[in-house]
């Protein structure tokens, strides 16, 4: 069974994570590093993927310096999304030119997080037609990934005990307002994000056929 190296960056601004990832992928690719899943939270922030656009910023650009939280234009797939305090996020390095093709990978990353979710009782599902995962017609685990030359990164992002006023904002991922919730908020309960991470790469090995070594 191949590695996959499991590394915690705890809280690390979304820059700076987008720049380790890029200096990872070519470490992937040339066969320096194994296939490495990344772990980490960001501070408050927005990303536009490819498909995203201004028209969904819900606030013009005065009020997001004094809101302090900034949005990046980035290269993942996928709409505008946020990120922040209380979300898991996972940014798996990965030659796919081994493992299989960006569908299937995409259908994996769902699959990791709907078994996560069932873990904690909750049944969520990925409809056909739509990206990410949702429970009850509300969105919880958003898919953004990009491929370059066969190694794959970006990732998925969960909703554990995000603060979803955020989400009021922006369009998230095509999803209308008011249809994003987190596991906290379905549980009633709050839920550590370092716990939820353990479930979520204990999966991650599981549906993509890795065993996950500590980093």
């Amino acid at each position: 069974m191949d590695v996959c190296r499991v590394v915690n960056l705890g809280t690390m601004d979304y820059l700076r994570a987008w720049e380790m990832q890029k200096g990872l992928v070519e470490e992937v690719r040339v066969g320096n590093r194994p296939n490495t899943l990344l772990i980490v939270e960001h501070p408050h922030v927005y990303t536009l993927g490819r498909r995203g656009s201004w028209d969904h910023v819900l606030f013009d650009r005065e009020e997001l310096g004094s809101m302090g939280t900034p949005v990046y234009e980035v290269d993942r797939g996928g709409e505008a999304t946020y990120h922040g305090p209380g979300q898991l996020v996972a940014y798996p390095i990965l030659d796919l030119r081994r493992w299989g093709g960006p569908l299937k990978y995409v259908r994996a990353l769902e699959e990791v997080m709907v078994r996560s979710l069932a873990d904690y009782g909750v049944a969520a599902d990925a409809p056909e037609g739509a990206t990410g995962v949702w429970v009850g017609g509300e969105k919880i685990g958003a898919i953004g990934v990009k491929i370059s030359r066969g190694v794959s990164f970006h990732g998925l992002s969960l909703n554990v005990g995000v603060d979803l006023d955020y989400y009021r904002h922006i369009v998230a991922c095509g999803a209308p307002a008011g249809k994003v919730t987190s596991l906290h908020r379905l549980l009633a309960e709050p839920v550590d994000v370092e716990t939820v991470a353990y479930t979520l790469q204990y999966q991650f090995g599981r549906a993509l056929g890795f065993r996950m070594v500590e980093g």
